[in-house]
């Protein structure tokens, strides 16, 4: 039997991460990583990161966790059934901001009993993002006053690196999005202080940084996570370390990641899951009727606005054409929700996401969608059908311009994007909360963004993961912060590989 491994998991979110090592076993069927702690701040996040610890307490989840899932029983007759395992995800869990005083009071005696109890540690987790992403970065320079000195978001990695000196782990894992390569604070760069503060922790005798991807210059930080089985071009940086004396295999003659030969895709996960539609604004008839109704005068819409635009735009009249037709010539058929399960097309990713066990898919619910923006939402499907890609704001006919002065600079090509059935989704990030432009389904007769569902399943969270939390904002929120848990679970299998525990 191979070693085994007990797994810290800080600034956990919803547990993609933990999903992903949680999910390796050895040839006795036993978990080869253990989670021993996961820790969140956030209340919606911790809720459904401690659903799936509790989850992670069966061998098979009872009967009671799927009535849950699909709304039979409340929460508490689940756990008043199974009490002693929702302790046990209670003792897992714990909802802490970290960097406080508060939470180092509550954490250090729990990281020094598992220093003292387990031989082997493993460390995962990624501080908080917002302060390294371009995004945010362009955001704070807007901000009156902001000095990215004081950004205490800029060094909450200190406390993952205190964390390792008082946990002295085996190895760490270290997440970030791709813009800390470039973040800099006080004119220097902040990812190569990172760097040399990892090397140098857990005392005297370090740790080994190592690349997950072999390039021609050695290495690379940097995961294209559509280059290995994950659906979507999410980009990130991971930071892998071994403490030095650890038995290791040779990092030279391991390959790293094994990229995929065919990349998955979009329909590979959301072709075939229940047809929705989507809401309207409060104040229109928001009936199955009311919107085939309204969806048909945006497909009109922006028909005419095709033909008044250049000839480049007739094949997208010609889709739009016959998505009108089938609109109009059928019963209204979509409901905002379903609960129906269907499969992925992709074998691997079948596997990974489906549950025999579950009968009602959770979280599979639309959002509302202003009218006028309708129009705009099935002009970019028909044209995501008839191009194979999204348009870029300046092939919007005039007729179907937003009214935003920003509109015609460029700086919002991408306001209205779909998301097209042959391609790895964009990277599925937060804001697809605040609306869903930004994640337009790719089929034009749904008129529609992205459910919270087939947001996961663009994550690869399995299908029996229920997402907690008041609304789906808070739990599109959880999606889009998290890691991917097949990524995840890609890189247990490459550190294992390096542990020689294999």
């Amino acid at each position: 039997m191979g070693s085994r491994y007990r797994v810290v998991d800080l600034f956990a979110g919803p547990g993609g991460l933990a999903e992903g090592f949680s999910s390796l076993r050895n040839e006795n069927g036993e978990r080869v990583f253990e989670i021993a702690l996961s820790v969140e701040m956030e209340s919606n996040a911790f809720a459904t990161l401690r659903l799936r610890s509790f989850f992670r307490q069966f061998e098979q989840a009872p009967p009671e966790y799927y009535d849950y899932i699909a709304g039979r029983i409340s929460k508490d007759e689940m756990i008043s059934i199974h009490a002693a395992e929702w302790r046990a995800a209670e003792a897992e869990t714990m909802q802490l901001k970290l960097g406080t005083a508060e939470a180092q009071e509550a954490l250090d005696p729990i990281l020094d009993e598992l220093r003292c109890q387990a031989e082997n540690t493993v460390l995962i987790g990624g501080p908080p993002c917002q302060a390294y992403s371009i995004v945010g970065r362009n955001k704070n320079r807007s901000l009156e006053g902001y000095d990215p000195n004081q950004d205490e978001r800029h060094f909450l990695y200190k406390e993952y690196i205190r964390i390792i000196d008082r946990l002295q782990p085996t190895a760490f894992v270290m997440e970030n999005v791709k813009g800390i390569l470039s973040s800099k604070v006080g004119g220097h760069g902040i990812f190569e202080r990172i760097l040399d503060d990892l090397k140098r922790a857990g005392g005297a005798d370090g740790y080994e940084l190592f690349p997950l991807v072999r390039d021609g210059r050695g290495g690379s930080f940097l995961i294209r996570s559509e280059d290995y089985g994950v659906p979507q071009r999410r980009h990130r940086v991971i930071v892998v370390g071994i403490r030095k004396g650890s038995r290791v295999k040779d990092m030279e003659a391991l390959p790293g990641l094994v990229p995929v030969i065919r990349k998955a895709t979009v329909s590979d996960v959301l072709e075939g899951l229940p047809e929705v539609r989507s809401g309207l604004s409060p104040e229109r008839d928001d009936s199955s009727h009311g919107w085939q109704n309204a969806v048909a005068a945006g497909c009109r819409k922006a028909i005419a606005s095709c033909l008044e635009a250049d000839k480049s735009l007739e094949p997208v009249a010609e889709v739009l054409c016959e998505t009108l037709q089938k609109i109009e010539s059928q019963a209204p058929r979509f409901e905002r929700h379903s609960k129906s399960i269907t499969g992925a097309r992709d074998n691997e990713l079948a596997a990974w996401l489906s549950d025999p066990r579950l009968d009602s898919l959770a979280n599979h619910e639309t959002r509302g969608h202003m009218a006028p923006d309708l129009a705009r939402y099935v002009f970019v499907s028909a044209f995501g059908t008839a191009f194979g890609r999204s348009p870029k704001s300046s092939e919007f006919p005039s007729g179907l311009a937003p009214m935003h002065k920003n509109w015609s600079t460029g700086n919002y090509a991408d306001r209205f994007r779909v998301q097209v059935w042959g391609q790895p989704s964009t990277t599925v990030t937060s804001h697809i909360s605040k609306d869903g432009h930004a994640y337009i389904h790719p089929d034009p007769e749904q008129c529609r963004s992205l459910t919270v569902r087939e947001a996961a399943r663009l994550q690869t969270f399995p299908d029996n993961y229920l997402f907690e939390g008041t609304g789906r904002t808070a739990q599109f929120t959880q999606v889009g912060n998290a890691v991917p848990p097949l990524l995840a679970r890609r890189i247990a299998e490459a550190l294992l590989e390096r542990l020689g525990a294999r």
